[in-house]
């Protein structure tokens, strides 16, 4: 990020958008457990049709696995989640500290589109990887 300025009403929103995405989570999580909702998750169409995975095949597995606490677990359904996961928790500590002592601690975690290009490219892989070991071997990994 050499010679870039960090973009920090883009990190700002990103910031915002977090905490209401944790609250969404919370307010879902509290429903399941006091309600003891059940939500539907329907089949990969891909996966039904074909026999293979589709590039976001193993995603909800990897998130509940995750919620579980499960981290082995949830990479093996599908990396990006744990991936993911792991730069939501870095980027809103980062920035909650850089907030609340009012910029005296400037060590928010500034935002890159690299995050994304590397997400991508985990996909990507995972992806050829699974369908290449049922293709040759028939194991399915998903």
């Amino acid at each position: 990020m050499k010679g870039k300025t960090r973009n920090r009403q883009q990190e700002k929103g990103l910031y915002q958008g977090g905490w209401i995405l944790l609250l969404v989570f919370l307010i879902l999580a509290a429903g399941n457990r006091i309600f003891h909702m059940k939500f539907l998750t329907l089949p990969c169409l891909v996966h039904k049709w074909t026999g293979y995975y589709c590039p976001g095949c193993g995603g909800t597995r990897a998130f509940l696995e995750l919620l579980k606490g499960h981290f082995v677990t949830s990479f093996f359904y599908h990396p990006v989640v744990l991936y993911g996961s792991i730069l939501y928790v870095c980027f809103m500590i980062s920035h909650t500290i850089e907030y609340l002592s009012k910029g005296k601690f400037k060590i928010g975690m500034p935002y890159t589109d690299w995050y994304l290009y590397i997400a991508i490219a985990i996909i990507l892989i995972q992806w050829v990887v699974k369908n290449i070991v049922k293709a040759v071997w028939g194991i399915g990994l998903a």
